[in-house]
């Protein structure tokens, strides 16, 4: 990399720099609002802006329904969160043990429930696990796949955290007669987190979106109760909309709460 390129790149922007930042920004939000507007336009070509179509969200049973659905969602998503944090800490906890009859399970499992879909596994305990005899109510069929799927993902990226962690303090730890468990959980994973936390929240933030496929067991949540709304007033596009909105809310909510959890690891 040329020196110029490490200067534009990583230095401190000349005048000139900044005033071609501020042009390219004012391009691109002008070119994102004429997307903004072209989209809304073929909206309100193909009447799906008329008042009609919006009317039934001044009702508010409309209001009560997709609230139940966001509880639904948020019930779902924060014990698949719980799930997947404590599950992925034993996976993680496998995977770096020395003994291979804790590795290689543990190895196995995170990969193969890394490469499988989360609506294959959702599926599985839709169709097979009946056939087995194992009956799950539609809370479960939801929150158990997400849990599992995101459980993987969650244990590498504990993994990348305490692998960031510098060695020499562990071996000051274990110098002043620490055990193996006190210098993991008081020295290494403490530390850890300060690194994971933003990873951690966006899987989380994955973990909401992943509860959208209740639709395939008609668990209650935000998104099957959308497809109840469309069904009953034919109102696609005001429906979504207000659905995305309610996605984005909880979503920075869950950002904002990650900013704030941040400050005290720092």
């Amino acid at each position: 990399m040329s020196r110029p390129l490490e200067d534009l790149l990583f230095g401190t922007p000349s005048p000139r720099t900044r005033a071609a930042t501020r042009a390219v920004s004012l391009l691109a939000a002008g070119a994102l609002l004429a997307l903004a507007a072209g989209v809304a336009w073929r909206f309100h070509s193909a009447g799906q802006l008329d008042a009609r179509y919006w009317r039934f969200f001044a009702w508010p049973t409309t209001w009560s329904f997709l609230w139940r659905g966001l509880l639904g969602t948020m019930a779902s998503a924060a014990m698949a969160a719980v799930i997947a944090l404590a599950l992925g800490l034993l996976l993680m906890l496998g995977r770096l043990a020395p003994v291979r009859l804790l590795r290689w399970p543990s190895v196995a499992a995170i990969e193969f429930l890394r490469g499988t879909p989360t609506l294959l596994l959702i599926y599985v305990c839709f169709l097979v696990l009946p056939q087995l005899g194992i009956k799950l109510s539609t809370y479960w069929m939801l929150t158990l796949p997400v849990s599992l799927s995101a459980a993987a993902v969650v244990a590498e990226v504990y993994r990348a955290g305490v692998l960031a962690v510098a060695r020499g303090q562990s071996a000051a730890a274990r110098s002043l007669g620490m055990s193996e468990a006190q210098v993991f959980f008081h020295i290494v994973f403490p530390q850890a987190l300060r690194y994971i936390v933003p990873a951690l929240v966006a899987q989380l933030v994955i973990v909401v979106k992943d509860t959208t496929f209740g639709y395939v067991v008609t668990y209650g949540e935000l998104m099957q109760n959308a497809k109840v709304l469309i069904a009953n007033y034919h109102a696609l596009v005001p429906v979504y909309l207000v659905v995305a909105l309610l996605y984005c809310a909880v979503n920075y909510a869950l950002s904002a709460a990650s900013q704030r959890l941040q400050r005290p690891l720092h």
